[in-house]
């Protein structure tokens, strides 16, 4: 497994990965749960060890507020295989640790972490699983999951009763801090006020505790001795304070239901802004509805870019081009190695015979049709549903997967209308018009014209495009062939349907 699961605050990322732990214990195997700071792994420890103290599964924590002793007892029954689930910080890739048979690795906030920490990971065994967990992952990562270099799932239920949060944007206003702190108080609630540099955190202390003076205050970062930031953030989780002023450590995913109310210091004027950060403030304001978090990893990936593909860096530059014509050109380039030159590496492929007959040479056939072939309102009554559904029928790329799709869309929707039908049709279409080398597949006035490959493509020396050949000679009173400027067309008369379409290619195409 290499998956990344990307989900809200509690909606539930902490829960798969106590199950997949478990699962992982059940068969003898050791699992290391990464996380960025000491306070997020004493939390996570706590919450595995509840939640499987029913189980013969021990777990513990490394950290820098374990004592040299405790890490000492800890490192010497990992390496014994008495420890089955292991939280902690970076001390996991010290050189210190030694596993027994370390099977699952977790990373939980994975944005947190450097490439480099991730990948001395990844070193550590080369068939381990990993699951990597984020509300909003980086764009490499992000970019990795979309193209399907690994494996990608987004929770999108919200829990019951949460409530969409609602981000405003505000100049400094020390009368504002009272009104948000008064307001949480006087529901019993809590509130974070977070500030980027430590010297600013007492000057923030004085402003809340002279507008409500009754607010119980504290500070926290992560320059403070391990135990005594440990101590603050448990006693805020138990509400011995009512108002946790602190760095971005709070943003580590620390789990604390009671603080609704969030202040984030020192974010200057509009005006002063460069555009990247302006479009990163416009993104936080309108993805405010629950389970927005991807939109927003989503947004950041088309400001900052993708990075480099098969290295560390993060950086790049996909805004000016937005991130679907990325993927093709990225897709095109791809192909292109593959045909030309790196051919002898990819020819014992198992799939390269059928590649040899026209997959290589078209990336995409691009149907046009006035048929009737689509999802009608009354069947899938909502657009944002329909347009997913549309979307999952681009990507399937075999007739058992559109056979499970047609089955799923029958369970949900009922039975399939007639331009549901035409529309599943298209999708083995489009694939046999994409192997027999056609760029453009036309379904106009009960006509079908297959636009080919540009001339001075090898499909035209393919075997593939001799049966082609020998198919329209065979059906000449039917089919019409001629060239268009550097093109080869091909038109068929009396196709009424996109099912005797579909008959025609695999007839020509077999």
């Amino acid at each position: 497994m290499d998956r990344l699961v990307c989900g809200d605050v509690g909606f539930g990322k902490t829960e798969i990965a106590v199950r997949a732990a478990l699962k992982a214990a059940c068969d003898n195997k050791q699992v290391a749960v990464l996380v960025p700071t000491t306070v997020l792994a004493l939390q996570h420890y706590k919450t595995f060890a509840a939640r499987l103290k029913d189980f013969p599964v021990r777990v513990d924590y490394l950290s820098r507020a374990r004592s040299a002793a405790q890490t000492k007892a800890v490192l010497a029954d990992l390496k014994e295989g008495k420890i089955n689930i292991l939280v902690g910080t970076h001390k996991l890739i010290g050189k210190s640790v030694q596993w027994h048979d370390l099977g699952l690795l977790i990373i939980d906030e994975e944005q947190k972490f450097g490439v480099s920490v991730k990948e001395k990971l990844r070193q550590l065994r080369v068939n381990i699983d990993t699951l990597t967990m984020s509300a909003t992952p980086i764009p490499r990562t992000l970019q990795f999951s979309l193209m399907g270099a690994r494996d990608f799932s987004v929770i999108q239920t919200p829990p019951p009763n949460r409530r969409p949060i609602q981000t405003e944007v505000h100049t400094f206003n020390a009368e504002l801090i009272g009104e948000a702190v008064n307001f949480e108080m006087s529901r019993n609630g809590q509130v974070f006020i977070v500030s980027n540099r430590i010297s600013a955190l007492p000057n923030l202390q004085a402003v809340v505790q002279r507008q409500v003076p009754d607010a119980r205050v504290c500070i926290g970062h992560g320059q403070m001795p391990p135990d005594q930031l440990e101590k603050i953030v448990t006693d805020f989780i138990n509400h011995d304070y009512d108002v946790l002023i602190s760095t971005t450590i709070v943003e580590n995913g620390i789990d604390i239901p009671n603080a609704n109310t969030i202040i984030i210091d020192a974010a200057p004027p509009l005006s002063l802004l460069p555009d990247d950060a302006r479009r990163r403030l416009q993104a936080i304001e309108n993805y405010s509805d629950l389970g927005s978090g991807i939109h927003i990893a989503m947004q950041d990936l088309d400001i900052r870019g993708a990075g480099n593909l098969l290295g560390a860096e993060q950086s790049g530059f996909i805004a000016d081009l937005g991130y679907e014509t990325y993927q093709k050109i990225l897709s095109q380039a791809v192909a292109e190695l593959k045909n030309d030159e790196f051919a002898n590496l990819y020819a014992d492929e198992p799939d390269a015979a059928a590649k040899a007959e026209g997959d290589a040479f078209v990336d995409e056939c691009n149907v046009e049709c006035d048929l009737r072939a689509f999802f009608p309102e009354t069947y899938v009554p909502g657009s944002s549903e329909r347009m997913l559904l549309y979307r999952e029928l681009d990507s399937i790329d075999s007739d058992e997967a559109l056979e499970q799709f047609r089955r799923r869309m029958e369970d949900r929707f009922g039975p399939m209308t007639e331009e549901g039908k035409a529309l599943l049709q298209i999708v083995p279409l489009r694939r046999l018009g994409r192997r027999a080398g056609v760029e453009r597949l036309i379904l106009k006035n009960g006509k079908m014209i297959l636009m080919f490959v540009h001339s001075d493509s090898p499909f035209y020396k393919s075997t593939l495009f001799d049966r082609i050949l020998t198919y329209a000679t065979a059906n000449f009173r039917r089919c019409k062939m001629q060239n268009v400027g550097e093109r080869l067309r091909m038109s068929f008369a009396d196709v009424p349907s996109v099912a005797e379409a579909l008959k025609v290619m695999q007839e020509m195409v077999g």
